[in-house]
Parts: structure tokens; sequence; C-alpha cells
């Protein structure tokens, strides 16, 4: 990873979350690897009225409770919160604007950073146009003077419509080469290793395609329910928070032809042309192959859990799912007639995010496995919390006769001696400062993705007959999910232990 230059990052909304538990960790971890330039600032902005000290110590407490890089040096954080500056400001505002260029001017004088800016838009998506303009307007997105880059968090957009005119004013402003749509899960080492494991292995590449694999699996799961997001949440649910950018950029990546070079353009060219093989969804292929369902109050480990409807911020006749699970097809050569599941939900038991492929049986069985239970090959790429490759086969039991018996052969990546894990957020943030847009979402991408699930949004908008199920916190989501994926002896994979489902809670 090469030193970028001198710059300052702007962060917009810099008084959240984000910023304190994610962004500024990063950065500091960044630090500490000698990744960042020499001449470097952060300039934070937001509502809440902090001064640079108060901020600081903010942020320096950010890094201490949520370190990124193992007994943090206070000497070296105390160097590296000295760089940050914050500014309370109305980014509604434009008259406030001008308070900002002077500020970064003023940086500029003392960190050399010679007037390169990224800025990073942690705010409601609501306001990405509005900040874009005035920046513009006071002369700081325009690229000839500098660095300007953009970084934009999800959701990109709450449906077509809203994504198309969003690029559309936002390229009146800047150019689409500034423009860094942010998925954080394409920072994980395991999502960049899919391409490795893909394109690098001989064992694979042959075997990756509707000859030898009989469907694909995708499950991003969180333990947690909304916390304090109800009222963000509420108005985005589980298909604009997590599918559309998250879990189908993963099936771009595990579905795409080689790329020509690995370059930004080639790889985001080969995870649109997979976006534009979705087969088109009809409505009545929502009714069948699209199941929601929303959590209720349970009881977990002892402990009461409210539901959903309870949660603070939502409404108490709320229709937003916090579960969603699709089932569809890729129509071309590679991938003709095998079935995609996705599923991704809130207050299911365990945070995990995987893919799994299960390969076909073979074609004549000649061994029976102990438990009798009859499974195919799953390759099994752990994105999250525990990162690495499971690859499930049978094996001999020992002892006379031809008794099978499922075993693992397990890489976990923490294994890796005198390695250290980047997180997701240092990698990305790293590659924005040295202007490599591999791992995001281009405008062509982002509005594809949402042309597939505009029948879905329709639907749901439209047909108050589609039902929302009820599942109790704690579970896999509705019973109905099974359904979506049962048939010739499947099942959705349970993560928790290397066993299969037993009832509606996993055994933890």
């Amino acid at each position: 990873m090469e030193q970028p230059g001198n710059l300052t990052l702007i962060i917009f909304g810099a008084s959240g979350d984000l910023t304190f538990r994610k962004l500024i960790p990063a950065l500091y971890s960044l630090k500490v690897q000698k990744l960042l330039p020499a001449g470097f600032s952060i300039l934070g902005t937001g509502r809440t009225q902090f001064t640079d000290d108060e901020f600081r110590g903010k942020m320096k407490a950010g890094i201490l409770t949520h370190p990124k890089t193992k007994n943090p040096d206070l000497h070296q954080v105390d160097g590296f919160t000295n760089q940050i500056f914050y500014l309370p400001m109305d980014s509604f505002d434009p008259g406030q604007f001008g308070d900002l260029k002077e500020k970064l001017d003023n940086i500029n004088s003392s960190s050399d950073a010679g007037n390169n800016y990224i800025i990073y838009m942690a705010t409601p998506p609501s306001m990405y146009e509005v900040i874009s303009y005035n920046l513009a307007k006071n002369g700081l997105a325009d690229k000839s003077g500098g660095v300007r880059r953009f970084i934009f968090e999800k959701p990109f957009g709450y449906d077509l419509s809203s994504a198309r005119d969003l690029n559309s004013k936002l390229h009146e402003i800047i150019y689409e080469d500034q423009i860094y749509r942010i998925d954080h899960y394409l920072g994980k080492e395991t999502v960049q290793n899919l391409l490795v494991t893909r394109f690098a292995n001989g064992i694979f590449e042959p075997l990756w395609n509707r000859n030898y694999i009989h469907h694909v699996e995708i499950t991003s799961a969180e333990s947690i329910g909304v916390e304090q997001r109800g009222g963000y949440y509420d108005s985005a649910g589980a298909l604009r928070d997590m599918l559309q950018n998250h879990l189908l950029q993963m099936v771009g990546l595990t579905a795409m032809e080689p790329p020509s070079s690995m370059n930004a353009d080639s790889i985001r060219n080969e995870i649109l042309k997979v976006f534009q093989s979705f087969q088109p969804l009809k409505e009545t292929d929502v009714t069948s192959n699209v199941i929601r369902g929303q959590y209720t109050s349970s009881e977990i480990r002892g402990e009461f859990v409210p539901g959903y409807r309870s949660e603070k911020g939502v409404s108490p006749d709320s229709r937003t799912e916090t579960f969603v699970a699709m089932k569809f097809f890729i129509d071309n050569w590679r991938w003709g007639g095998v079935p995609f599941y996705i599923r991704t939900g809130k207050r299911l038991p365990t945070r995990v995010t995987e893919i799994v492929i299960h390969f076909k049986k073979t074609p004549h069985h000649l061994f029976k496995r102990s438990d009798g239970i009859s499974t195919s090959n799953q390759l099994i790429l752990r994105i999250q919390p525990d990162e690495g490759v499971l690859l499930k086969f049978d094996m001999k039991e020992p002892g006379s006769g031809f008794k099978l018996k499922n075993v693992n052969m397990d890489f976990h990546y923490t294994s890796l001696a005198n390695v250290r894990m980047p997180s997701a957020y240092e990698r990305l943030l790293h590659d924005v400062m040295t202007g490599d847009q591999t791992l995001f979402s281009r405008d062509d991408e982002v509005e594809t993705a949402w042309l597939f699930l505009e029948p879905v949004l329709k639907a749901w908008k439209v047909n108050q007959e589609i039902p929302l199920y009820g599942y109790p916190a704690g579970t896999w989501g509705p019973s109905e999910s099974k359904k979506l994926i049962e048939g010739c002896g499947m099942e959705w994979r349970c993560p928790c232990r290397e066993v299969a489902e037993k009832g509606e809670f996993c055994e933890l």
C-alpha cells in the first residue's frame, strides 16, 4: 500500500457515530502503519457545538474505545488528534460554506495539504446534493484546483428514480471519477479474496458454472436490532439498507466473468454485466420469490427483547421489513438455471456474513453417510466476523465398510502469523486517498441494481395483500423463508456452528 500525497479529509456529519466508531479509529490505524501523508489533516463539521479541543477529546475516546490497532500509544494518539479540527455549521446554510473555506485555508497554511480535499458525506442522503452544490459554489469541488474526491455512504437513492436523479444532479457539479460510493463490505479481505479464489486457482475456476454448481447462497445476518437508528431504518428497511448494495455487490463478485485486467473499470464492467443479466422480476415473482419479515418481541437467553414496532423512532403500525429473502436467476451462459438465494435481517441468532457455493452431488451415490444425510460439497467464504474460507467434503470413517463423515478444511485469516488484517474502512479510505475506485460502485451499477429491485418496491407499495411475516427476535426469520429454498433436499445453511438448524433457535 502506497503513501498518498498531502491532503485534508473533510467529514460532514462528523459528530455522529460513524466518525467516532469507524472513521477516526481507521485513520489512526493508517497513521500507525505509516500510510497517511506527512501533510494530513481532518476537518469535521456538524451541527453539534464543539471546539477543536472538545472534538479532539471525543475522537481520542473513539480511538481508545474502538481501537483498530492493539494498545494505542497515548503520545502517538495525541499527535494524531492534534491534526483534527472542527467547525460547527449547518450544511443547509450556503452562507456558512464561506466559513468552511476560511477554516480550510488556515489548515492548509499550517499542514501543507496543497488544497487537496477528500469530502466524506457521513450524512443522510438528502443532504448529498446541497452539500456538493455549496462546495462547488465556493470553489471546493473543482478538481482542476487540486484533488477533489467525494465519498457517499449508502443508501445511494431510495429507488430507481431517486438514484437516477441524484446521479444526474451530482454529475452537474462533479465528475464520475470524483465519486466514491462506499460499501464497507467490499473492503473486507474475504470479499476481495473471492476474486483470487476464483481466478488464481485451477481447482475452482473450471467448476464455477452451471455444470457443477447447484445453487449459490448469500447470508448477511445481524443479531442486533435497529439500536438508535429507528427513525432512519423505518424509512429504509432491509432491502434498501442491505440487499440493494451489500448483497448484490457480493452477487456481482461471485458471478462475474474474469476481468481483462485488475483495474477499476475492468472489474466494475464485469459486475455491471452480472446486474444486467438478472432475470427480470414479475409481480408474481415478488409474491413467490421474495419473503419479507419484521421481528417481534421475544425472550433470548432469559432476556426480553422488544419487537421492531416498539423500537424508538419506529411507527407503531410500521410495515417496514427487517428481514428479506430472495430467489432469483442470472440469465447468461455461465449461470443459466442456477438459483441464487440471498437473505439479510436484524435480530437473527448471530452476526455473520457468508457466501456459500453449493456444488452438485455426484451422479451415482455409492456411499452413505453415518447420519443418513445426503449432502453436497460446499465452499464457504466467511466475510464476517471470522474471515476465512471453509471447504466441506466427505471422508471415509475409520473402520470397516464405507461410511462417510462430513469434514471441514478450514482456513482463518487470523491464523496467518505476523500478518495484520486491516479493517474495511482502512482499506477503503486509503483507496480513496490514492484514487483507486475498484471497490466503489459506479453510477450505472447503482442504477441497474435499483432497476432489478424496482418491481419489488412497487409491488410492496401498491399491493397490501403481500404479507409481511412476523418472526420472533432471535430466530432465522419467517418460516416462509425456509420454503423459499426447500426442494431437492435444500435448506439454508446454519452458520452458528457447523451443524444443521434445529428448530427455531440456533444452538449457539
